[in-house]
């Protein structure tokens, strides 16, 4: 266990950045995302919750996959180039690095993504837990421990310190490299930071939120259930709520003309937009009630039956925050338990 003062923390980031990119929480105009680390930004690690998720880190809302471009009358196609270096990506909560071992379950599986694969090797995850979790919380629903939160390091603010704790070689090579800046922490410390954060989550009001209905067989039991066709109504189709979503995973694939070839793209998509999985003979969903079926089917039912009963959510709140319809995934699970009382 170590320890840095939080006046510090400037020197660790610069530290870090010195030999690799460096990843961080950055506060601009009102607002706190992950940005990469220059000496002129704000970081802001006290914020609870970013915007967005970290997810783009790994999973870019938009990148290039490859070029075609015309060359003496013949095609040539140049791959964008995989993550070649190391970098670190500081201050991802509990719930967004469960989100990562999601994300995995969905790009690492055959065939395997070799973008995501590769910004998954070289990316350092330090996590930092939950000093005050919102009510809108609840990753205690599906296992997750805001207290200790999983990744390479794992770090807590309490007092005057910032204690930080390997958990992985990746971790420990990460500290190594950092030990002039870091020393000797107490556990105890570490420990009291734990109760409180438990003690807050003990009276989050979504804590005994239950998924009793929910999982494997909710996939045959749930689907056809008259509930939906109340639950969708106010549903705008906007896909706020897949955007902040650390979690969703659907993109579409593009082609651009650049006037002497194409580059071939791909973006986040949502599956609550009409035109999504649009295809030459129309749409396999073809009202709003159907898309919105199908996104919580996926995360509670679907995603379950085929990753060894795995949700897909981890209780970051962030569709109970935007949804600006007030229509989101704790209101489906609360929706179908109530009907089975």
């Amino acid at each position: 266990m170590y320890k840095i003062k939080k006046t510090d923390l400037p020197k660790l980031y610069e530290a870090i950045a010195r030999t690799q990119e460096l990843y961080l929480p950055v506060s601009s105009a009102g607002k706190t995302n992950f940005a990469p680390w220059t000496e002129n930004i704000q970081p802001d690690i006290d914020t609870l919750k970013t915007v967005r998720s970290p997810k783009d880190v790994f999973f870019p809302q938009c990148e290039n996959l490859y070029t075609v471009t015309r060359e003496e009358g013949k095609m040539k196609i140049t791959p964008e180039t995989l993550e070649r270096e190391n970098f670190v990506i500081f201050g991802i909560r509990a719930c967004d690095v469960r989100a990562l071992a999601v994300l995995d379950k969905v790009f690492l599986s055959d065939p395997m993504d070799s973008y995501y694969a590769a910004r998954r090797e070289h990316g350092v995850i330090v996590s930092l837990a939950c000093g005050r979790p919102d009510v809108s919380c609840f990753c205690g629903t599906f296992g997750i421990d805001c207290a200790k939160p999983e990744g390479d390091v794992a770090t807590w603010l309490y007092g005057e310190y910032l204690y930080w704790q390997p958990q992985t070689p990746k971790g420990e090579k990460l500290t190594a490299s950092l030990e002039k800046l870091l020393e000797e922490g107490e556990e105890t410390a570490v420990e009291e930071a734990k109760a409180a954060i438990r003690a807050i989550c003990d009276k989050l009001p979504l804590k005994d939120l239950s998924l009793e209905k929910w999982g494997a067989e909710a996939a045959k039991n749930n689907f056809d259930s008259p509930l939906w066709e109340e639950l969708y109504k106010g549903c705008l189709a906007c896909g706020t709520c897949t955007f902040v979503c650390p979690t969703c995973q659907c993109y579409d694939i593009k082609d651009y003309n650049t006037g002497n070839g194409v580059q071939r793209y791909r973006c986040w998509d949502s599956c609550m937009y009409s035109d999504f999985t649009m295809m030459a003979h129309g749409n396999n969903r073809t009202s709003q009630m159907q898309r919105f079926r199908q996104r919580f089917m996926h995360k509670l039912a679907y995603f379950p039956a085929n990753n060894q009963g795995m949700f897909s959510c981890v209780g970051c709140g962030r569709c109970v925050d935007k949804c600006p319809s007030h229509l989101n995934i704790v209101k489906v699970i609360k929706a179908f338990g109530k009907e089975e009382n």
